[in-house]
């Protein structure tokens, strides 16, 4: 298929800038997959269009402030990093990095980041970041020191960070929440870009769909005999990267991390196997299931790396329904929720619901297909 089969015209102004106050207010449009039709909802319906036995399938990962605003040091240049994805033992264990220089620092980790501006970024630089007034007060008490220590693919760059104390903590001190590039406006509160049940840190985006949900209707949910099971993916900036091929197979989709547990595996299995539906919250979700299937149906716990690339013609092995929000002209993440509910079919749909004025993106209005 072409690209521009995934392109429509969409009026800027309904791009939605701020979130709601209350988040199960946003408005719902309700699409059959098979037979196109559609209706309009508000989210906090949606109790009324899940059965007792099904499984909601969520994604529990938490945006981290993976933005950094510091200084090239000695020079004092601005410098903005943007976190990636941290280098865990395994993947250190075949790199061969110098030594640290700076012994004024007793702890360290890696880290695959963006910088801007990078390009005479190379091995050895060093970058300072902290919270003091001045550039050269900054250089003089960092609170992280990252030196530059490998060129990556796509000119991302491998850092250690070097630090006292706890990296989490210095970063929810020092870091910034990154927020999608179509959204202009400050967020007055940082926590509106998380989901009610973000627990794993590790995201530099946030898995939009579940932005909807509050705990009062997930126990809603719950007492009406829907079961719940949550999965990790943490969403990496290539979610947001835009399809340059006219050709849509050649894309080349990014990795992102995931983990399922035993108990999120057996409860999908268990609605399956009761001839319920899985129902993935958000397009992350819906990724980690069909990931960890087999194709039998069949879901089994384990973590590791996916790339996988949904486009129409995708078999789906485990997915029955999906919530989530609408998506920016020839994304992967269109062509995924279009391989769903077929492409005209949700085409329609998008065009209705800019004729309605819906509000589209991070913080704008939801999408049940079923």
């Amino acid at each position: 298929m072409k690209l521009h089969d995934f392109y429509y015209e969409l009026p800027p102004e309904l791009i939605a800038q701020t979130p709601l106050k209350d988040r199960s207010a946003s408005r719902l449009l309700v699409l059959d997959k098979n037979s196109g039709e559609y209706a309009d909802r508000v989210f906090k319906d949606i109790a009324g269009f899940i059965e007792p036995g099904d499984c909601l399938v969520l994604n529990d990962t938490r945006v981290i402030p993976a933005r950094l605003l510091g200084v090239k040091n000695p020079t004092g240049s601005p410098i903005e990093f943007v976190l990636l994805h941290r280098l865990g033992e395994a993947e250190l264990a075949g790199r061969a990095y110098p030594a640290s220089r700076f012994p004024e620092f007793s702890d360290s980790c890696y880290w695959e980041v963006i910088l801007r501006p990078g390009k005479k970024a190379h091995p050895g630089t060093v970058f300072d970041f902290g919270d003091a007034a001045t550039p050269e007060e900054l250089m003089a008490s960092p609170l992280l020191r990252a030196e530059i220590l490998e060129i990556a693919e796509g000119g991302n760059r491998i850092v250690r960070f070097n630090f006292n104390g706890a990296f989490e903590e210095i970063l929810d001190r020092v870091g910034i929440v990154p927020l999608p590039p179509y959204i202009k406006e400050k967020l007055d509160d940082p926590e509106r870009y998380q989901t009610v049940y973000s627990r794993e840190n590790g995201s530099a985006a946030a898995p939009t769909a579940g932005l909807h949900f509050t705990n009062e209707l997930l126990d809603q949910l719950r007492a009406n005999g829907v079961k719940t099971a949550f999965v990790t993916l943490h969403v990496g900036l290539g979610t947001f990267r835009p399809v340059k091929e006219d050709n849509i197979e050649d894309h080349l989709m990014h990795s992102e991390y995931y983990e399922v547990t035993p108990e999120a595996a057996a409860a999908v299995n268990e609605a399956k196997a009761a001839g319920k539906r899985v129902i993935a919250v958000g397009t992350t979700s819906c990724r980690v299931l069909e990931t960890a299937s087999d194709d039998k149906g069949v879901m089994h716990a384990g973590s590791g790396w996916t790339d996988i690339y949904i486009y129409p013609g995708y078999r789906f092995k485990i997915l029955d329904a999906l919530i989530t929000n609408f998506h920016l002209p020839e994304s992967t993440l269109l062509m995924l929720v279009s391989s769903l509910a077929g492409r005209e079919n949700i085409l329609r749909a998008y065009q209705h619901a800019i004729d309605e004025r819906y509000r589209f993106f991070s913080f704008g209005d939801a999408m049940f297909i079923k």
